[in-house]
């Protein structure tokens, strides 16, 4: 069996110093420098294995959104079936205030900026939805299609919006009403 190239190996660690770079000090001061004092090596070895600064954010943003070679990392490929993609979406875990959550928000900030992020993360979101609504549709095979793609769009972006709130407004009770609503909507279908 071949053993994974030095380079490929170094990549991967950048890219993961590069994690815990924007976690720890948000997008805007995640430098090149800070990556490799968290990477544990030269600004020049880093350069020299990924590139400049955005070239590195735009790999680091695909690595974050790829599971099992596709990209997906809303909601785990292991989550197939509604009820239990309500209670990952809603559940303690997604919304909590973690360091995987800030590079969410740290990537969601540079998509405004970087096309090619904003092109991961739509990829990843679009990609959410349409499993949602695949849900929806094996819970709900008499309801009409566009109902579940509507369906679909609100379950993800009720539970978006939980996430972002949490950042600056804890409210404990926030998910289960938000939950409940979507569950009434879901009861229409």
């Amino acid at each position: 069996m071949a053993r994974p190239s030095v380079a490929d190996e170094r990549r991967e660690q950048i890219i993961a110093a590069t994690f815990r770079t924007i976690a720890e000090y948000g997008v805007s001061a995640t430098t090149l420098d800070r990556i490799a004092t968290t990477a544990g090596m030269s600004r020049g070895h880093v350069r020299h294995f990924v590139g400049n600064r955005d070239a590195l954010l735009i790999d680091a943003a695909r690595a974050f959104y790829t599971e099992g070679g596709q990209t997906s990392a809303i909601l785990p490929e292991s989550i197939t079936e509604l009820p239990d993609a309500l209670d990952y979406l809603f559940g303690e875990e997604f919304i909590a205030s973690t360091s995987e959550n800030a590079i969410v928000l740290g990537f969601v900030e540079l998509s405004r900026s970087t096309p090619e992020i904003a092109e991961v993360l739509t990829e990843a979101y679009l990609d959410t939805q349409t499993r949602i609504d695949a849900m929806l549709a094996a819970a709900h095979p008499d309801a009409r299609p566009d109902a579940r793609a509507d369906a679909a769009v609100t379950v993800l972006s009720t539970a978006l919006g939980n996430v972002f709130l949490e950042e600056f407004s804890h409210d404990p009770d926030r998910p289960a009403r938000s939950r409940r609503m979507i569950e009434a909507l879901l009861g229409t279908l």
